[in-house]
């Protein structure tokens, strides 16, 4: 039991905190006045001690009384979701700084929140209207250069083609076939040309034309430019490849047609003047305007970044205070109110230590509204089964999680987070136990642990926020694993003699490569751990089973004896007796009757260097019970006593069986013929004593549906005691795995790259090492055995006594809103 004693003579100490039961909690009632309500519930969020429960269950969220300043708080929540999306794109983050609640009214933040989002609406809006403007215009500037290269190199083309002509009197393929002034003298044969020019992006160039030149059956002439850097499409606002068209045409026909088509593929006319000139001009006048736009968008700009600094000053404390208020109103809408609408009365679970805190909070409340009427504190009973809550710190909270992830703790019940503390990282360190791997899992638990208060406020990746979660875990794990590769001799699979030198030495030279038949003892045992001789002789891995095995099966013994043991106060605490004579002792006996003895037998076996074959004795002791051992016996009279638990383990299933049910209808049938008497309680003991026996008061007794349970409890434990301790097998399999891993990449990576005597190549065999180390052991095997260690707790320990079928205590906290709100 862990606890912290020293608090308990008032004067504001903390009371003792007592992990192995939660807290004792009581439901309770305030009056509250109408005008000193929210002051009220404000007071209670900060001391964060009451679990308010909602007594309008059957009312919808709009016809609760507070359901307009609910709608107020959510629209200003929206509007600081606006901003705080605003200052993302702007890659602004809210500033740290706060200022105490009292500067601001919320009636006066409601007025500046909407204030500043009309201004930031209406400079987004113009921002978005000079970006587009100067988008435009740089495609339209782009055109006007590109097209008129194109009537440029036209004009010159025709003018060096009519020259030519000239000078040598005759017609080429290229000369005009009708000479200007045939042209001019018959206007009504004349034909008059259009044209188009745009950009359509480069993806949709081909297709564009050849659309155009099947709508208009090839009665056009198209040409084609590439930009060669992207351009900022207008109407999207990405940039885009697009090519500058100039497309000429005969008719006003084949003009909508062409305009149709450019509006389908999103392809962006400009108008061009045909004279040259008037070209040059206009290229001038956009570069002007564009220079004129780029100056007022970066005004604009900047006046809008000014404002987003303006707002991320204050922005944490403005939502700190929105969230404040909206959960205050949540929690009065669960009040319900007075008849005569001038109070409203709340319920709800808190703990027993913190009455006096809750009625200093209620005091204060009514001082500062100024109320004539102060609330009124009253504790209730009832045999509703209260919420359980653990007082935990930043250490212990992360075991209590690995618990409360299989079940909540019933009210009152043991809690098994009070062992898991050692045990879990003690059975991880079984299965993981290298001291060199241990080191280095130590390593990435301490950075965790001293950036934590950096790391704690900054967000964090899924994997990165587990393991951060569990830092104090790992590092349990780390120091735990560092124990058993001590013992287990293994620094990266390599052994060391750090307590002293081996017991043994060869008998000659030829005994290094042979077995452990050719050592012999030349000193005293090795102290502490297995002696380093045994790593790399043929007999380590035969020695190393046996070793690890046996000892896998005497830890799972004595937690499970630990989980019975358990049950017992349990049963004690609850004072249900019946638990205690017909679960806990038949239990107790059946199991060290069969592993209990077994794990008595490895230890004489160990002690006195025996080779009694256990298994054969474990067999024959349900085989052959009255057998002469011979040479397996490990102790006089070993006969006698297989015998007595033999019985004993015979008898202690129908012991578990058949009393409880019989019990339990007989005392039925006395209760409801008035045989039977409940003495009455005081009123420390009546919440946990009804809920333990409630349940039995009220439902319905069927004798046949208790019996089936109590079959089906008593089958599983007994298979469950078989099958539990064969499980635990897996801290030998896992260390067995993990040594064997270990030893492969030294020896076939490390030490083959070595032989080479090749620097390169020893490069190389480092590397992979290190990154099979870390790949393979530091994660995927920590993982592993992590998992194993959590189903070990889950099924084999816990299930012996817990059953975490409570709920837990979450109290109206103004501390808790961040994580809500994440």
């Amino acid at each position: 039991m862990m606890a912290e004693r020293g608090g308990g003579r008032g004067g504001g100490c903390c009371p003792p905190m007592d992990l192995l039961r939660s807290e004792p909690m009581h439901l309770v009632q305030v009056i509250i006045p109408i005008e000193s309500a929210h002051q009220t519930v404000a007071n209670l969020g900060d001391l964060g001690l009451i679990q308010f429960k909602d007594l309008n269950a059957d009312k919808s969220p709009f016809q609760r009384t507070y359901a307009t300043q609910i709608k107020r708080c959510a629209e200003m929540a929206r509007k600081l979701r606006f901003f705080r999306e605003q200052m993302s794109k702007a890659g602004l983050l809210p500033s740290a700084k706060s200022l105490s609640r009292a500067d601001i009214d919320m009636d006066d933040l409601e007025v500046k929140l909407g204030e500043l989002e009309a201004e930031l609406i209406e400079l987004n809006g113009n921002g978005e209207k000079l970006q587009r403007t100067y988008n435009e215009l740089v495609e339209y500037k782009l055109v006007l250069e590109k097209a008129g290269e194109f009537f440029h190199l036209a004009l010159s083309t025709a003018q060096q083609i009519e020259f030519r002509s000239q000078q040598t009197g005759e017609e080429s393929l290229d000369t005009p076939l009708l000479m200007e002034q045939e042209m001019t003298t018959d206007s009504s044969k004349q034909v008059k040309l259009g044209f188009l020019t745009g950009l359509v992006p480069r993806d949709k160039s081909m297709a564009f034309e050849r659309i155009i030149f099947r709508a208009t059956r090839g009665n056009v002439f198209l040409k084609q430019a590439v930009l060669e850097d992207p351009v900022i499409d207008p109407v999207s606002g990405g940039k885009v490849e697009k090519n500058v068209f100039l497309v000429f045409y005969s008719g006003e026909k084949a003009k909508n047609k062409i305009i149709k088509i450019c509006e389908a593929f999103g392809a962006n006319r400009y108008p061009l003047p045909e004279d040259l000139c008037k070209q040059v001009l206009m290229v001038t006048e956009v570069s002007g305007r564009l220079s004129e736009l780029k100056t007022t968008i970066d005004a604009g700009a900047q006046l809008r970044r000014n404002l987003l600094q303006t707002i991320a000053e204050q922005y944490e404390q403005w939502n700190l205070l929105v969230m404040r208020e909206k959960s205050i109103y949540h929690t009065l809408n669960m009040l319900s109110i007075d008849v005569t609408k001038k109070c409203l009365v709340a319920e709800g679970w808190s703990p027993v230590f913190a009455t006096k805190q809750i009625q200093d909070a209620l005091q204060r409340a009514t001082f500062d509204s100024n109320s004539q009427v102060g609330a009124i504190f009253q504790i209730l009973h009832t045999k509703e089964s209260p919420p359980t809550y653990f007082r935990t710190n930043k250490f212990i909270s992360s075991f209590q999680e690995i618990v409360d992830a299989y079940g909540v703790a019933k009210y009152r019940e043991a809690n098994p987070a009070v062992f898991t503390i050692v045990t879990f990282p003690f059975l991880f360190a079984v299965m993981f136990g290298d001291w060199g791997h241990g080191i280095c899992l130590l390593l990435g638990a301490m950075y965790f642990i001293i950036r934590e208060r950096k790391l704690s406020s900054q967000k964090l990746g899924d994997i990165a926020e587990m393991t951060f979660g569990g830092r104090y875990i790992i590092m349990m794990m780390a120091l735990f694993s560092i124990y058993t590769g001590l013992v287990y001799n293994e620094f990266f699979s390599v052994p060391f003699e750090l307590f002293g030198r081996s017991a043994y030495a060869c008998r000659d030279l030829s005994c290094r490569d042979a077995t452990t038949a050719g050592l012999i003892k030349v000193g005293d045992t090795y102290p502490f751990g297995v002696d380093p001789v045994w790593h790399g002789s043929r007999s380590e891995l035969p020695f190393l089973n046996s070793l690890k095995m046996k000892m896998s099966i005497l830890l799972g013994v004595a937690q499970m004896n630990l989980g019975i043991l358990l049950s017992y106060f349990n049963g004690k605490f609850f004072r249900n007796s019946l638990n205690i004579w017909f679960q806990f002792v038949p239990q107790i006996i059946f199991l060290n009757s069969l592993f209990g003895y077994l794990s008595l037998l490895i230890i004489i076996k160990w002690c006195t260097g025996s080779k009694a074959d256990l298994y054969h004795v474990m067999i024959y002791m349900f085989l052959s019970p009255t057998d002469d051992l011979g040479e397996n016996q490990l102790f006089v009279g070993q006969r006698n006593v297989q015998l007595v638990l033999l019985l004993l383990a015979l008898v202690a299933v129908p012991w578990m069986l058949f009393p409880k049910p019989l019990i339990l209808n007989k005392q039925h049938q006395n209760r409801h013929q008035g045989q039977s008497y409940m003495p009455l309680h005081g009123t420390e003991d009546t919440l946990q004593l009804d809920a333990a026996h409630d349940s039995h008061a009220h439902e319905e007794f069927d004798f046949s549906e208790v019996f089936v349970h109590q079959l089906i409890h008593t089958i599983e434990f007994v298979l469950g005691a078989v099958s539990n301790t064969a499980s635990y097998l897996r801290l030998w399999a896992l260390s067995l795995a993990h040594s064997e891993l270990s030893s492969v990449f030294y020896e076939k990576v490390l030490l083959l790259s070595l032989g080479y005597n090749n620097v390169l190549i020893l490069i190389v065999g480092i590397i992979v090492f290190i990154f099979a180390t870390v790949g393979v052991l530091l994660v995927m095997e920590t993982l592993s055995a992590f998992l194993h260690a959590l189903r070990l707790h889950w099924v084999e320990f816990q299930n012996k006594f817990y059953e975490g079928d409570g709920y837990k205590f979450h109290p109206f906290s103004f501390s808790l809103l961040s994580d809500e709100e994440e």
